[in-house]
């Protein structure tokens, strides 16, 4: 089987579905992530950031070629569009830039993000997603999954649209540890505990979504699409 990660930002692919990239690699399936941006490169509109932003970006990009290694993935692929911007550009160049690489791969799966992420980077990158993978003839995707990002996913305001409930789950319990060592790889975004985005709770996620179905660990999504 093919996998495509559609996500906004490197770390967003460990972080939602780290562990099932890595029992998918196990299980013998190809494995391919897509990046819409750099994550970063805002950042450095502070004038006292300490590097330029192409060398802030060059240390991100590597840390996401080290995280897919880790996993067993495909090197990714970047389609630097602008950090935390998505908004600022049209849709529609966003949908033509994600269908060149599904018609070229021909997924079976696709993951990305959930539609009322609080990130609106996420927002939009689901959208396109979904919006390329429309279900027309002789499209190879059967199936799309939306992943939860801690510090993202959770933080969405219950009343401005769906909240994440969950209804497929993968097994990651004999690859948490592959995906939490992934996920050092980008240390500059881990906060310390009680944060949702520090190992501990990264962890305590896992085994939670795990324990819902019986599992010493898991990764949750929500169903999109499915094609028998």
């Amino acid at each position: 089987m093919k996998i495509l990660i559609i996500v906004a930002h490197p770390d967003d692919e460990v972080l939602g579905c780290g562990g099932s990239m890595a029992t998918w690699v196990d299980q013998g399936h190809n494995v391919r992530v897509l990046f819409m941006s750099d994550g970063v490169s805002l950042r450095t509109a502070a004038p006292d950031y300490p590097i330029t932003s192409a060398e802030l970006v060059q240390q991100r990009k590597d840390a996401a070629k080290r995280a897919a290694s880790r996993l067993g993935a495909r090197l990714p692929d970047f389609l630097d569009f602008p950090d935390n911007q998505l908004d600022s550009v049209p849709l529609l160049k966003i949908i033509k830039a994600v269908e060149p690489v599904i018609e070229s791969f021909h997924p079976d799966l696709v993951v990305t993000h959930h539609n009322n992420d609080l990130n609106i980077d996420h927002q939009i990158t689901q959208k396109a997603v979904v919006t390329a993978c429309r279900p027309q003839p002789g499209l190879s995707v059967k199936r799309i999954l939306a992943c939860e990002v801690p510090s993202s996913t959770e933080w969405q305001d219950p009343g401005s649209g769906p909240y994440f409930t969950p209804n497929w789950y993968v097994d990651i319990s004999e690859h948490l540890e592959t995906k939490l060592s992934a996920l050092t790889e980008y240390s500059d975004e881990l906060r310390e505990w009680p944060h949702s985005r520090s190992i501990d709770a990264v962890r305590h996620l896992a085994r939670w979504r795990g324990a819902t179905v019986g599992r010493p660990a898991a990764e949750a999504f929500m169903l999109i699409r499915n094609i028998d």
